[in-house]
Order: structure tokens, then sequence, then C-alpha cells
């Protein structure tokens, strides 16, 4: 009797086994490989910086974004997407492919807006991996003309003479606008009405106008307008008065002590953007010619060393900081 072995043939069946591990091997390696050399010849092509603020934010931005330009060799492009507190540019970042060709910048608003807006569709924890912190911008006291007050004290008397009277304008809830006259309200107690703008450059033009009385500004648009008259200065929100108006006294000279009010500015990528690439552009950012000269006459400075560290802690401090729950 002649015993028949029956084989098996599992050639046209689903893998199982060794089989399929080494496949998903290659696949993988394959993939890893080719995310690797993408990295190692980035940029081949332009760079899209968001910038989800106007005003002082679009200044600094433009000028970050003309240094990436000198280093990377390829065109550093600005988009700018301001609005809803700067939430709008934001989450057209978070959704961006992870690939480095897009990068957004952010600034003090992106780490409390999860405590001042219900339905975010980012988190700039979740979503972002911080490049490098650039620079940091104290906020100016700026009136119309027709408001009259001279000084933090005359205002404050004002104010608490004609409760609810007296407006402000603000780039937008969150905005570093809408927090350093949240933070004089606390302070002063006076009740002072926010108007907000769609971003800084509205509500610049607001006050400029006399449409409202009193906007707490990035000194760096608002400088010019004081230099003129078209504005009045009142007090700046530094620590220390600043060199391009040094007679201006600080809002904690003027009788609120520990009042600080600056923002500061850097940008990031999406969170699955290659560590390579990444370093990239930390490189390029700190290589970057230095605008110091024309950073220094808008009263913005630069941080030493810009590390991606700092960055990352300071995000991380101030979500902690504003976080509802």
């Amino acid at each position: 009797m002649t015993k028949t072995v029956r084989t098996e043939d599992r050639s046209s069946d689903s893998l199982e086994g060794p089989a399929w591990l080494w496949i998903v091997a290659v696949i993988g390696a394959g993939v890893c490989l080719t995310a690797s050399a993408s990295a190692q010849t980035y940029p081949t092509k332009p760079v899209r910086y968001i910038l989800p603020a106007t005003g002082a934010s679009e200044i600094v931005g433009r000028l970050i974004a003309q240094g990436l330009t000198e280093q990377l060799g390829h065109q550093v492009f600005v988009d700018v997407r301001p609005g809803a507190g700067s939430n709008i540019g934001a989450e057209l970042g978070a959704k961006a492919p992870a690939d480095g060709y897009t990068l957004t910048q952010l600034m003090q608003s992106h780490t409390v807006n999860a405590s001042l807006y219900r339905t975010l569709s980012y988190a700039v924890l979740r979503d972002f991996a911080p490049v490098t912190r650039m620079t940091l911008s104290p906020l100016i006291v700026v009136v119309h003309p027709s408001l009259p007050v001279k000084s933090i004290p005359d205002l404050v008397k004002l104010a608490k003479a004609r409760p609810g009277a007296i407006n402000y304008s603000s780039a937008g809830a969150g905005t570093s606008t809408f927090l350093g006259a949240e933070l004089f309200k606390a302070m002063s107690g006076v009740n002072l009405v926010e108007i907000p703008y769609r971003g800084g450059d509205a509500a610049q033009v607001a006050v400029l106008s006399g449409e409202v009385s009193v906007y707490f500004s990035p000194i760096a648009t608002a400088l010019p307008y004081v230099r003129e008259g078209r504005l009045r200065g009142l007090a700046v929100g530094s620590a220390k008065r600043i060199p391009t108006l040094p007679e201006l006294p600080t809002i904690a000279e003027s009788g609120y002590p520990g009042y600080e009010s600056s923002n500061w500015h850097g940008f990031a990528v999406p969170t699955k953007t290659p560590r390579e690439i990444i370093n990239t552009l930390h490189d390029a950012a700190i290589a970057a010619p230095p605008k110091t000269k024309t950073l220094k006459s808008l009263s913005t400075f630069m941080i030493p060393s810009g590390s991606r560290g700092q960055l990352l802690r300071g995000v991380h401090s101030s979500v902690n900081q504003n976080d509802p729950n």
C-alpha cells in the first residue's frame, strides 16, 4: 500500500508566521530609509510659514522667515491667517503634513486658548513640536489723544469715575493685547470694556481712529504713532523702562508692582516631523543673520540661545498655568 503524503501549497493563501513578519520588516525598513533620505536632503522646495496674527507678530514673523530663507537656500514664504485669537492659523498648521514644509508661528495666545475656547481642533502640546523661541516684545498702554489722561493713575481715576464707559481694543480673546488689559483690570480694579477685533492691525486702527479709547499694544506697531503724536503712550508693560521710550514709566512703577506683560514669538512644526528636520530648522533659525538693529528699533528683543527647550518649557508652563481643568 502506497502512503500518500499531501503537501499543502500556501502560495496563494494569506501569509502567516515568519514570512509575514519578514515582509513587514522589509516594508518598514523601506519607509524609514525614505524618511531618512528626505530629512537629509531637506529642504528641496519652498517652505510655508503660517502667521496666525497680524500687527507686531506679522512684523516679527516676516523677519524670521527672511532669515530662514537666507539659511535654508529655499524661499520661506509667509501665509497670514489671522483671527479667532490666533486659532485659525494654528489649526491650519496643526493639520499640515509632518514633512517640515509648513512652519507655524507660536506666541503667548496659543498657550492660553484652551482655557478660553471650549472647542479647539488642536492642542498645542499634542500637535506641535517646538523648534525655537526667537523674540520677546513688551506691551505699551496707548490712548487716543482725545481721552483726557496722561498717565496710568489718570486712566485709573477716570475709569473708576466712569465705570464701563471706557473701552479698549484687543486682537481677540487670548492674545497678548487681551491678556495685558485683563491683568491690568484685575490689578487696578477698573472696568474697561473689551472690543475685540480680527487681528492686531484692526485693533490698532480702532484706537487710531478714536473708535476705542485704549489699547494694550505690542510696542512694535504703536511706536511710530506715539512718536508722531497720533497716540499717547502712558506706560510700558516690561519689567524695566525701554531704551526707545525712556521717558515712559513701567506699569509697575505707576502703582502696580509686579505687573509685567510681554509677547514672545517662536515657531513649531507638526508633532511627527522627523527630528533631523527639526534640528535643521533650529540651526537655521539660530544661525540666521540677526535682525537685531531692526528689532531693537521696535523694542523687540532676540532671546539669547533660542533653544528648543526654552520654547517647550515656556509652552508647558503657560498651558499648565491656564489649564481649565
